[in-house]
């Protein structure tokens, strides 16, 4: 699935809203969130099950208990199956949802399917992102190409989440 332009969020932009199911089948609607006075940290990552993939999740699982204390709530994206989330989910223990973008849709919202190139090879795929969307629905932090050991500490710590 080709891209006609590369999207670039940024900090102070309105977050594009969405509408989504987790594997579970809940819902799962920015607007709903930002009702509730919450803020969101939306990851994208390219493939449930790979190691950094599987190391970033895990960061989000440790330190889901801070997190909560400051109202974010993690939702991960990726597009794969909801059959696949559910095996990462149970295999890893994750304690937070697992959002289906089989379509790309979210995705090409957010501006994180590119071109990527590995071994001289180009294709398309997810580009590792993070979005912290503030309960008025602006972006507060975007992280395009992040890295995943220690991901998670940083987005904490320019939060000012202890």
């Amino acid at each position: 699935m080709a891209r006609s332009e590369e999207t670039n969020l940024e900090v102070g932009q309105s977050a594009p809203r969405f509408s989504c199911q987790d594997s579970a089948g809940n819902k799962h609607e920015l607007e709903q969130y930002m009702a509730d006075g919450k803020s969101v940290i939306l990851y994208f990552y390219p493939k449930d099950s790979t190691p950094g993939c599987t190391t970033q999740a895990c960061e989000f699982r440790d330190s889901m208990a801070r997190l909560n204390q400051g109202d974010y709530v993690v939702l991960g994206v990726s597009k794969d199956s909801g059959k696949s989330h559910d095996k990462f989910i149970a295999k890893q223990n994750l304690n937070f949802p697992l959002l289906l973008d089989e379509d790309l849709s979210l995705h090409q919202s957010y501006g994180v399917w590119r071109e990527k190139s590995m071994y001289g090879k180009k294709y398309m795929g997810t580009s590792r992102s993070t979005f912290v969307i503030g309960n008025d629905g602006d972006l507060t932090w975007v992280g395009y190409g992040v890295r995943t050991k220690g991901h998670v500490a940083k987005i904490m710590s320019e939060l000012g989440i202890e």
